[in-house]
């Protein structure tokens, strides 16, 4: 009976959304109160439906009802509870389901929380919102149900794929699908805009705190996608540039371009054209990554689908909000002013280079996506874009734009002098040249560049402090002027400042633990001894193991450094029941300065195993400089000015508004 209802709730949120869709619209053009104050009830309602069809879908998993085949083919009443739960979003259409349901959410909080729109600008961001909302409720409700009763019901399921049975892949979609699919508002947000003909300061700082939170939740969300690959897959490694990873990088590359093109509107009145079309875009390359995991065309261990048959409706939902939203940007953007002049060395000519640089790199990636799967649907033949092409071609347009990101802050608006705010960095510069140095001295043997790629690092981070110093008035302010001012800055720019350094850690990780890495793969007995960078793996054994829902072998190693026993860890070989899958978990010793990774391979002759030890230096500042990241953005959306948009005007009265003679 809940299955039931949760279908129903489902039906009904779909005639909802195509209220929320039509009338709304219909109530902005007739300039009806009444029919546009409908679009927030209607976005409220059609949450809270979802949210009932979303608790039923998880009560079916939770208490093991096969009976549902969506649960009958994706879990098993072996499984611990929290891969029952995580479960319910762990395939197709249960993970459809969860993205209409965030959909619903942040059209909810628009309505809630946007109070401060004009009434007609609301209703029609509404009711896009409603429109996309619409479309992928007819694509769950016809092709992707996850209600469809198995009759008779087997006694037992098949079980969530095993790779997915792991804490962090129980966390990374919702986080993933928020900033995903969050970056819809900014879509209806820009289609709202060409409808009205209307760009403005108004509007763009509306629509940063959206924007905003949307990148927050993606850094974080592919931020702990790649941790997972680290830990969890086996090999080591954080980023194979796989095209679905490349499908969540592509929205993030714009959403951060569409951040910092906001700042122009909402400070100077320019940039809007170009604004409006990077919400397009950005909502539109979330779109494609929905189409490249969903429709079959891709083999990797992120896809979800191998229906053709759902491919083609996704493309047919792609085809109609980006083809229909950039035919309405052709017809309205040249009726959209300007905006305010700037000369080219200007804080706006550091953005626009910044967005230039962002969305070449967007390109980069974009063309090493899809290429091969247009070579292959054109002449049959099959290539393969790895590293080496992101490499060359990704890495030379981001560094120079790493390198921009201190000096930004401290170029003033509309025209400025280079010197002045390279003066104001020089102990930034100073200090990363010796940080530079000393890498020089410690790795005389090279390689040489890689250096280099560590002085950009933390050239951001101590850019980012750079801002800071400066803004509050340190080294040319009394001491406890600059206190007072220090603590007086806005949320927001503390929150940019964690932002550009937690990238800037990320930069020295990932360049130490690519460069630095050592690794040794060998065929091993107990009690062998392999050392590794310091450290020593012991080799103790294997012994049998048994999960609750898998069987398998358990390797235990001791990690020893100068003969002291520094920790014991495990690496374990998993063959899950029922589908016979096999998955790795690692032994991971893991310090800031760098982690001993311990890998059980498959055995060999005379009772031995292959073994894979290996020191990866500094993989932990990857982590952690993602989820400042995460923190800066979440620490900006607090900044008041940020939180609540742009108040309403009062109206004077009558007496006060007559001007002073």
């Amino acid at each position: 009976m809940i299955t039931e209802i949760g279908h129903f709730a489902l039906v009904l949120a779909l005639a909802v959304a195509a209220y929320q869709t039509i009338v709304p619209q219909w109530g902005a053009w007739r300039n009806d109160g009444t029919l546009m104050s409908s679009a927030s009830v209607a976005a409220v309602l059609q949450l809270l439906l979802l949210s009932v069809s979303f608790a039923a879908l998880t009560h079916a998993y939770v208490t093991s009802d096969f009976s549902v085949l969506n649960v009958a083919e994706n879990s098993h009443s072996d499984k611990p509870m929290l891969y029952k739960i995580s479960g319910v979003w762990g395939n197709h259409e249960g993970s459809m389901l969860l993205w209409v349901f965030i959909l619903a959410l942040f059209g909810a909080a628009v309505a809630v929380f946007g109070r401060n729109l004009p009434e007609t600008t609301k209703a029609r961001i509404l009711s896009v919102q409603g429109s996309v909302g619409l479309a992928f409720l007819v694509f769950v409700t016809a092709v992707s149900n996850p209600f469809l009763r198995l009759l008779p019901p087997p006694v037992e399921g098949n079980g969530l794929n095993p790779i997915l049975q792991d804490p962090a892949l129980a966390f990374h979609p919702p986080f993933l699908y928020a900033g995903y699919v969050g970056l819809s508002i900014a879509f209806s947000f820009a289609v709202a805009a060409l409808i009205e003909g209307r760009v403005d300061a108004a509007w763009a700082r509306w629509v940063r705190p959206w924007t905003l939170l949307s990148w927050a939740l993606l850094t974080i969300g592919i931020g702990m996608g790649a941790w997972w690959a680290y830990y969890e897959l086996g090999w080591g490694g954080f980023w194979f540039w796989d095209p679905v990873e490349n499908a969540s990088f592509m929205p993030w590359l714009v959403a951060t371009a569409l951040l910092h093109s906001a700042i122009v509107v909402e400070k100077r009145g320019a940039l809007k054209i170009w604004t409006i079309l990077l919400s397009i875009l950005a909502f539109s390359l979330s779109l494609m990554g929905t189409f490249l995991v969903r429709s079959g065309i891709l083999t990797s261990v992120h896809a979800f689908a191998v229906d053709p048959e759902r491919g083609v409706f996704i493309l047919a939902i792609l085809a109609i909000f980006v083809g229909g939203s950039l035919t309405l940007f052709a017809l309205r953007a040249p009726s959209l002013k300007a905006g305010g002049l700037f000369a080219t060395v200007s804080r706006e000519g550091g953005l626009v280079l910044n967005n230039l640089l962002l969305s070449a790199a967007c390109a980069a990636v974009f063309i090493g996506t899809l290429y091969p799967l247009a070579l292959e649907t054109l002449t049959g033949d099959k290539i393969s874009v790895g590293a080496p092409y992101f490499n060359l071609t990704f890495g030379p347009i981001f560094i120079p734009l790493m390198l921009l990101v201190p000096l930004g802050p401290m170029l003033t608006w509309k025209r400025a002098d280079v010197m002045p705010a390279l003066r104001r960095l020089w102990w930034a510069a100073a200090l990363a040249l010796a940080f530079t140095l000393l890498v020089l001295a410690l790795t005389l043997r090279g390689p040489w560049l890689a250096p280099l790629g560590i002085a950009v690092g933390f050239w951001l981070m101590f850019g980012s402090a750079a801002d800071i110093m400066h803004r509050a008035g340190f080294f040319h302010q009394p001491l406890a002027i600059a206190w007072a001012r220090f603590k007086g800055l806005p949320r927001s720019a503390f929150g940019t400042a964690l932002a550009h350094g937690g990238l800037g850690l990320i930069v020295i990780g990932v360049i130490i633990l690519s460069v630095w890495k050592e690794e040794h793969i060998l065929t091993a007995k107990p009690g062998a001894e392999i050392p590794v960078a310091g450290y020593t793996v012991v080799f103790k054994g294997v012994e049998p193991l048994v999960g609750p829902n898998y069987d398998g072998s358990l390797g235990r190693f001791d990690i020893m450094r100068d003969g002291a026993l520094v920790k014991q860890v495990v690496s374990e070989k998993r063959q899950f029941r029922p589908r016979g899958m096999p998955t790795t978990e690692v032994g991971l010793l893991q310090d800031v300065l760098g982690d001993v990774y311990v890998v059980l391979g498959d055995p060999a002759a005379d009772g031995a195993f292959v073994v894979r030890a290996s020191f990866n230096p500094m993989a932990s500042f990857i982590w952690i400089g993602a989820f400042i990241m995460f923190l800066g953005g979440v620490l900006s959306l607090t900044d008041r000015r940020l939180r609540i948009g742009v108040p309403k005007r009062a109206s004077l009265p009558a007496a006060a508004a007559q001007p002073a003679e």
